[in-house]
């Protein structure tokens, strides 16, 4: 199941992007997005999606 960045809660600190295994992460507008047909949840490289272990922001990155 795919991850979602909550754009309202997103600090644009740019933690995720370069742990996405997937490079399903990206900059837009001022904020962070992940490309769904991209993410893969880390299955195959981890055992929990890398970005929520990184992100700084409790909640800001969701399965859709």
């Amino acid at each position: 199941m795919p991850m979602k960045i909550i754009s309202s809660t997103c600090t644009a600190c740019s933690a995720c992007e370069p742990e996405c295994p997937n490079v399903a992460i990206r900059e837009k507008n001022g904020t962070y997005i992940i490309d769904v047909k991209k993410c893969t949840d880390c299955v195959g490289h981890f055992d929990e999606p890398q970005c929520v272990a990184v992100c700084p922001v409790d909640g800001c990155i969701i399965k859709v």
